[in-house]
């Protein structure tokens, strides 16, 4: 496979020496983004104030989370409008925003200014998200959208399946990073789940090719984040789900320490 990227790149030439810089630092070591959404989900079921999101995320924090995620949906099942609000002012460490390309949405995000904003696709039906954007087939909606981001000072990434094309628009609509989507990595037994595994390290280097930084999440859990964690190139890792989980059992600080020593374990 052709892995040379011959469009210019997102970030400029001062970008392309912060990507390389970033990627020396991170060569061992990966950060972790805590999703917070199913905290919310909780709270939502009662419509009530417990539990306590933002206590919620200063936990992670404090447990040694890099990041906060959460997605602001637009039927708002469970992160509230107030709730992105109330992290932004209360956490330290950066706020990355999942979001659909919504107007709705971006307005609100425009005003309330996360570090950063991953933007994802969305089905009202759906219970999770559940493949990555399709880039080429929106290019002119999220290059314009993506304009208006960087413009207000706010980094930008797009969740993407492993897939050249989509990885290729990603860059020309002029993101900074990509999300690759590890759901069928995740789903795979045996003999699939390698293949799937080289896929993402294909694509991780292609992307950087491009110019990308490049993070991966959806479905990793304490049983298959490893091998993801330890991609050459992966700079970020974005769980949830498993992390909330695991913490009904054994609390959240430790759940969240635990994924901390899988994804931080030295690369190869």
């Amino acid at each position: 496979m052709n892995r040379t990227c011959h469009c210019e790149s997102a970030s400029g030439g001062r970008g392309n020496l912060e990507i390389a810089s970033s990627l020396r630092s991170s060569q061992r070591l990966c950060r972790l983004g805590v999703n917070i959404d199913h905290i919310a989900t909780l709270r939502q079921s009662r419509r009530g104030k417990e539990p306590d999101l933002v206590k919620g995320a200063l936990i992670c924090e404090k447990a040694g989370a890099d990041s906060i995620v959460c997605h602001l949906r637009e039927d708002r099942r469970h992160i509230q409008d107030n709730d992105l609000f109330f992290l932004k002012k209360r956490i330290k460490i950066p706020l990355n925003l999942e979001m659909a390309a919504a107007e709705e949405i971006v307005k609100i995000a425009l005003k309330t200014r996360p570090s950063r904003v991953t933007l994802v696709p969305e089905k009202r039906a759906e219970l999770t998200t559940e493949g990555g954007l399709d880039v080429k087939g929106n290019f002119k909606h999220l290059k314009k959208t993506i304009a208006r981001f960087k413009k207000a000072g706010i980094s930008v990434s797009l969740f993407v399946d492993p897939e050249i094309s989509q990885v290729k628009a990603s860059q020309e609509a002029g993101a900074q990073f990509v999300e690759l989507h590890t759901g069928i990595y995740a789903n795979q037994k045996g003999k699939g789940k390698e293949e799937e595994l080289e896929k993402l390290r294909k694509m991780t280097e292609f992307a950087i090719s491009c110019g990308l930084k490049v993070d991966a999440g959806h479905g990793l859990n304490y049983e298959n984040v490893v091998p993801v964690s330890r991609v050459s190139g992966i700079i970020g890792l974005n769980i949830g789900y498993s992390i909330i989980g695991y913490a009904l059992f054994i609390g959240l600080e430790k759940a969240v320490k635990e994924m901390l020593k899988l994804v931080k374990e030295e690369k190869e």
